[in-house]
């Protein structure tokens, strides 16, 4: 590029930042670009099939499945994670189910959480935006898509037709909401759930459907579909449910990756669990007949008594968490910032 070319696009640049604010435009090799800055989910199997370590800031996130699969739960993990690094979170709860007690029994600090329970759709998705906007919150979840019913529909009276009105609604606001997320590098997290198309007899592809229409598709950065695929038994008690994630869309990563985790029943996902499997994935945890290994290490016979040795032993859990990591990640750390906070995690 001459030299007069270069000084007019530095002044296009100077006056654009001006009038638009700084960060408006930018080269796209510039360091500002380069770095993803996340916040982890707190699950460490879907930190590694995300690609990028957790959550991107500044970007929309979409996680959907049928009822009881752990889409909260997952949700109430990564809230916990933002507040452990001392970021501020926001939980739109739209459905008014929120379980406090369950979200403390997590690890979420519930005096310090934000909450809001709206009464219809236009609301919820006015109050986000005023919260992003505000550039002071880090991560706001909204529980879920299906409940945020438009006013109209709300006023209406059994029986009317408004078809169209909630994707209508979620292309508005999603409009209206995405360079607001970019530029104050909030996270967005949705939770949807899962419909059955309407058979016509000659429909191929997918039978099932979110809801919302296909805005939040569009907008999304990270799509992940959870769903149980199994039980997880205490003798002949059931205590928990075999859960697993599929990435289908990723503007940061490659998509389609995989993860299956236990999620306990009272407790959230069970991090030992994740932690031998990925172990034993990644050739640091070895099995002989049913004893599971670190090392020269015996961390126990069955997974039950290995995982029961790393809840006692928490220096034995972080060294080899931190092991594991490395091992996956290739990474020594990746800094996530909270608004006027910053913390380093290894990941």
């Amino acid at each position: 590029m001459s030299v007069d070319k270069e000084k007019a696009l530095e002044q296009a640049f100077a006056m654009i930042e001006k009038t638009h604010g700084k960060g408006s435009i930018m080269k796209l090799g510039s360091a500002d670009v380069a770095n993803v800055e996340v916040i982890p989910s707190g699950i460490l199997p879907l930190d590694i099939a995300l690609g990028i370590g957790g959550f991107p800031r500044g970007r929309i996130i979409e996680i959907f499945g049928p009822e009881g699969s752990g889409k909260t739960t997952v949700a109430l993990h990564a809230v916990s994670e933002t507040q452990k690094l001392g970021g501020t979170v926001a939980f739109i709860d739209t459905e008014h189910a929120l379980d406090l007690s369950y979200a403390q029994a997590l690890g979420v600090d519930a005096k310090n959480l934000l909450i809001s329970q709206p009464d219809y759709g236009e609301q919820a998705l006015e109050i986000a935006e005023i919260l992003v906007r505000s550039q002071a919150v880090d991560l706001v979840v909204i529980d879920t898509v299906a409940a945020l019913v438009p006013k109209a529909e709300l006023e209406g009276d059994f029986g009317d037709s408004f078809m169209g009105l909630q994707a209508r609604l979620m292309s508005q606001s999603l409009r209206r909401l995405v360079g607001s997320i970019n530029k104050s590098r909030t996270c967005v997290v949705f939770l949807n759930q899962l419909r059955e198309k309407i058979s016509t007899g000659f429909q191929a592809g997918p039978h099932e459907t979110t809801p919302g229409g296909r805005a939040l598709k569009f907008y999304a950065s990270q799509r992940v579909d959870i769903r149980k695929i199994d039980v997880v038994k205490q003798g002949t008690d059931t205590i928990g449910s075999v859960v697993k994630v599929r990435i289908v869309k990723n503007k940061l990563s490659p998509p389609f990756k995989q993860a299956e985790f236990e999620l306990i029943y009272g407790k959230g996902v069970s991090k030992t669990a994740s932690l031998i499997d990925l172990g034993v994935q990644a050739g640091v945890v070895s099995k002989s007949g049913s004893w599971f290994y670190w090392g020269d290490l015996r961390l126990g016979q069955g997974k039950e008594n290995a995982k029961l040795y790393l809840e006692e032993h928490p220096e034995a859990f972080a060294e080899l968490e931190k092991i594991i990591k490395d091992t996956f990640f290739n990474l020594k750390s990746k800094t996530v910032t909270a608004k006027n906070k910053e913390s380093t995690v290894e990941i």
